[in-house]
């Protein structure tokens, strides 16, 4: 039965290959609401299944059947993790929203604190980690993309773009003004408000199984960044192409003077073909960029959607 009144606190949790996991988050979830006496009622967890190959729709819906606070949304095909927060924050009705990775790396016990600073009128409030039990690569290439971000969108200083955070509702409703196929949930956030604080929380080891982020798709998260809420890349490029016609203009001007001066062209094929090799890869890097944004415009165009809600327990 639905609650009369909608809840304060809204979980929104994407889940994919945890199906090990999910009855030990929500008995912990439990517990840390217990414990804070929030009354029955006052909160929300939706678990975004995002095809998960394994049993996790099915723990889901057991689990939506054991706890009245527990909601479950499928997704028919792999959105991608900030697709499938995009549909949980379609269905969340709190005034605050919280997500979290659904590995247990992100400790529940830690959500007073978010909540803590979001009270002290902060629109937005992600988590720090001391440090991150991820993979070398990973870490690496988190902080490159922390780098990157902060050249792209303007990212503030010393902010880590976590993905357990808190937010308020006017956050979450001007996140979903965004139509587009390609979601960057923090490039969307950065783009609305600069009023961000930050809490600084441990980060655990992975209760079971391994990441569900490899290297493509995280590769694939970055090019979402770079391209759909920067033009920086294509000025780059102009940049780079400007350079290089620069220099094939010098060098023509001495190829000139060579001809009228020796009466003879120098003689080098290899460092010709070299030159042309160059610029050549200059300019397919230069069309492919345009390319990744011209065929980003089409999708768009063509309105292709976030996510397809298969099946949700409500």
């Amino acid at each position: 039965m639905a609650n009369p009144q909608p809840p304060s606190l809204s979980l929104v949790i994407p889940v994919y290959g945890s199906e090990p996991v999910l009855p030990e988050l929500v008995r912990r979830l439990q517990a840390m609401f217990d414990q804070q006496g929030r009354p029955s009622g006052d909160y929300e967890l939706i678990l975004v299944c995002d095809c998960s190959p394994d049993r996790s729709w099915a723990v889901i819906r057991s689990l939506a059947k054991q706890y009245p606070w527990v909601r479950g949304i499928l997704l028919r095909m792999n959105a991608g993790q900030h697709n499938a927060l995009m549909a949980g924050f379609s269905k969340a009705r709190g005034r605050v929203i919280v997500t979290m990775d659904d590995d247990l790396q992100h400790a529940p016990e830690d959500i007073p604190l978010l909540l803590a600073e979001l009270a002290q009128g902060r629109d937005m409030v992600y988590a720090r980690f001391k440090s991150r039990k991820h993979a070398g690569w990973k870490v690496a290439g988190s902080r490159l993309n922390d780098l990157v971000a902060g050249y792209l969108m303007n990212k503030p200083k010393g902010l880590y773009l976590s993905p357990f955070r808190a937010m308020t509702a006017d956050i979450r409703d001007d996140i979903l003004r965004y139509q587009g196929p390609y979601v960057y949930v923090d490039g969307l956030i950065l783009s609305v408000t600069r009023n961000i604080g930050t809490v600084d929380v441990d980060h655990h080891e992975r209760y079971a199984g391994d990441s569900g982020y490899s290297l493509r798709k995280s590769i694939s998260l970055w090019l979402k960044m770079a391209t759909n809420f920067s033009i920086v890349p294509l000025r780059i490029t102009s940049f780079v192409g400007l350079c290089f016609a620069g220099v094939g203009f010098v060098l023509a001007l001495v190829l000139i003077i060579q001809k009228l001066t020796l009466d003879r062209m120098p003689i080098g094929w290899s460092s010709l073909i070299v030159t042309v090799l160059i610029v050549g890869g200059v300019q397919l890097l230069a069309l492919g960029m345009l390319g990744e944004y011209l065929g980003r415009v089409l999708l768009i165009l063509n309105s292709r959607p976030q996510y397809v809600v298969g099946e949700t327990t409500d």
